[in-house]
């Protein structure tokens, strides 16, 4: 079977769709509350204003402090 095959498979089983189209439907507006809604109230960025340089510090100084917690336990 080859790629042209393969295409023509899902687009005509998506063509004849009924319930399927709304639970895409669905499942495509979820994802994007999740990943676009969810992420601009819950996770903003805090190192958008800092230079390349303040960026590596952080995460460096974050790995170490997160790697020797973890040492501890």
């Amino acid at each position: 079977m080859n790629i042209i095959g393969i295409y023509r498979f899902y687009a005509d089983g998506f063509k004849s769709m009924t319930t399927g189209r709304i639970l895409w439907l669905i499942i495509l507006l979820k994802l994007f509350v999740m990943f676009f809604i969810i992420k601009l109230f819950f996770f903003p960025s805090f190192l958008k204003d800092k230079t390349t340089e303040e960026k590596q510090d952080y995460v460096g100084n974050e790995l170490i402090i997160r790697a020797s917690d973890s040492y501890e336990k």
